[in-house]
C-alpha cells in the first residue's frame, strides 16, 4: 500500500513530538491544517470551449506569520499532496527562522496540453477564486511546472482586483516588476551553502574526487549540478529527469550537458554516457545522493540498497518515513529538504521584504544573507542532532516545531 505525502508528513510529526513531549493541544493544531481552499476554474478554451479545472490552496499554518508557499501545475496535484507541501512549508520557514507560516498550491492540468493564454486565463481565474493571496496574509511563488511569467499574471490579477499595484502579494517574479536577483537559482545555491556546511562540520571535501548522483535536471537540478561542478569541480556521474538518466562514472560537463538538455528536451543521450532509469541512479554507490524530482522516490526498496554514503533532499518530501528508518539503520546520513532546499523560501522572504520596502539589493548581498541565514540554520540543527543524538530531519523537526509551539503558545487560541 502506498503512502501518501500527508500521511508521511504526519509521521515525521509524530516522531518529533515524541521526542519533545509535545503538548497534545499543540499537536492536534499541527496536524490540522487552517484553510482548506478548493475551487472549481473554468476557462475559454482556444477552440471556443468551456472546460473545467479544479484549483487548491491550503494554508497550514500563520503562527508565526503570513503563509508561504508555492503554487504548481500538475496533472497528478492532490489534496493530500498539496497539505503535506503546506505542513512542510510551515515546518521550513520556521527552521530557517523566517517571519512565515507554510502554504502550497496547485491547479490539476497539464500545462504541455495547454496553449500559452489558456495558462494565463486559468492562472488569472486561480488567483481571483482562491481568494487567500495578500502581501499579508498568503504569498504564492514558483513551484513544479511555473515559472516568473505565472507569478507576473498572479500580481497583475491581484493589483486589478483591490485596485493598486501590490508587487510583496507574490515571489519569483520578474526583475522588471519587482523580482529579486538571485531568485531562480536560489534553491540550487542555498544547497550548495548547505553541502558547504555539512562537509565543514563532518570533516569531509567537495573536490574533484566528490562522486554525486542528481535525480531531477529542473531549476533546482540543473543549478545545484552546475555550481558543484564549476566551484568545486565535483564528479557529477549521473543525472536523469523524467525520460531517463545518464551515467559517466568518470564524470559528465555540465555546461554542455545542460546545452544538451536545452536542445533535446532532456539529459538522455548525452555524448559519452550510458543510459540509466531513475530507479537505478537512486541505488549508485556515490559520496552524494541529491534527490531534486518529487515526493515519495526513495521508498524501502531504495533504501535497503542504495549505495549512497549521504542523501541531500533538493526535492520536498522525496523519502518515506519507513525508509528514514532503514537508511538510519544502514548509518546514510539525510540532511532533509527543510534544511536542504530553504534557499528558495529564503530569498523570496528577500524578495518580499524588498517589494515592501521598494529598496533592491545587489546579488551580492542576496548571495551574503543567504549564506549567513542558511548557514545559521544549519548550526541550529546540528547543535540539536548532537545534543539529542538523533537524526538530521528529526532534528531539523525538532528545531522548527518548537518555534511554532512556542508561537502558539504565546498568542493563546483565538476567542
Amino acid at each position: 500500500m502506498e503512502i501518501s505525502p500527508w500521511d508521511n508528513a504526519m509521521a515525521q510529526l509524530d516522531k518529533a513530538a515524541d521526542f519533545l513531549n509535545l503538548n497534545k493541544d499543540i499537536l492536534v493544531i499541527l496536524k490540522n491544517c487552517e484553510r482548506i481552499n478548493i475551487v472549481n476554474l473554468p476557462i475559454r478554451r482556444d477552440n471556443g470551449k468551456i472546460e473545467c479545472f479544479t484549483g487548491i490552496r491550503v494554508l497550514h499554518s500563520s503562527a508565526r506569520g503570513p503563509t508561504k508557499g508555492g503554487v504548481r501545475f500538475h496533472p497528478q496535484v492532490t489534496l493530500d499532496e498539496v497539505k503535506a507541501l503546506a505542513f512542510w512549508m510551515s515546518m521550513k520557514t520556521s527552521v530557517v527562522g523566517l517571519p512565515y507560516g507554510g502554504a502550497k498550491g496547485g491547479i490539476i492540468c497539464n500545462p504541455q496540453e495547454l496553449s500559452i493564454n489558456e495558462i494565463e486565463r486559468l492562472t488569472r481565474r486561480y488567483t481571483s477564486m482562491i481568494g487567500t493571496f495578500s502581501p499579508w496574509r498568503d504569498i504564492p511563488a514558483p513551484d513544479v511546472n511555473t515559472n516568473s511569467q505565472i507569478m507576473a499574471w498572479i500580481m497583475d490579477t491581484y493589483s486589478m482586483n483591490v485596485g493598486e499595484t501590490s508587487l510583496g502579494v507574490v515571489t519569483g517574479k520578474p526583475i522588471d516588476i519587482g523580482g529579486s536577483l538571485g531568485r531562480e537559482t536560489a534553491t540550487g545555491q542555498g544547497m550548495l551553502y548547505i553541502m558547504e556546511e555539512f562537509c565543514k562540520k563532518t570533516k569531509q571535501k567537495l573536490d574533484s574526487s566528490t562522486t554525486i548522483a542528481i535525480q531531477g535536471f529542473g531549476n533546482v537540478g540543473s543549478a545545484i549540478a552546475r555550481f558543484l561542478y564549476e566551484r568545486h569541480n565535483c564528479k557529477i556521474v549521473a543525472v536523469s529527469d523524467e525520460k531517463g538518466g545518464v551515467y559517466n562514472p568518470d564524470g559528465m560537463d555540465m555546461i554542455e550537458l545542460k546545452n544538451h538538455e536545452q536542445k533535446t528536451g532532456s539529459v538522455v543521450e548525452f555524448d559519452g554516457t550510458t543510459f540509466i532509469s531513475n530507479e537505478d541512479l537512486l541505488r549508485l554507490k556515490c559520496d552524494f545522493l541529491l534527490p531534486c524530482a518529487l515526493e515519495n522516490q526513495i521508498n524501502d526498496k531504495i533504501a535497503e540498497t542504495t549505495e549512497a554514503k549521504t542523501i541531500i533532499e533538493g526535492a520536498n518530501g522525496p523519502t518515506l518515513s519507513s525508509a528514514d528508518k532503514i537508511l538510519e539503520e544502514r548509518d546514510i546520513i539525510v540532511v532533509p529538504d527543510i534544511l536542504a532546499n530553504a534557499g528558495g523560501v529564503t530569498c523570496s522572504y528577500f524578495e518580499w521584504v524588498q517589494d515592501l520596502h521598494s529598496f533592491f539589493w545587489d546579488l551580492d548581498r542576496v548571495n551574503h544573507e543567504l549564506k549567513r541565514i542558511l548557514a545559521h540554520a544549519f548550526d541550529d540543527v546540528y547543535k540539536m542532532y548532537e545534543k539529542e543524538k538523533t537524526d538530521f530531519r528529526n532534528a531539523a523537526y525538532l528545531v522548527g516545531i518548537a518555534r511554532i509551539a512556542r508561537a502558539i503558545e504565546l498568542r493563546g487560541i483565538y476567542p
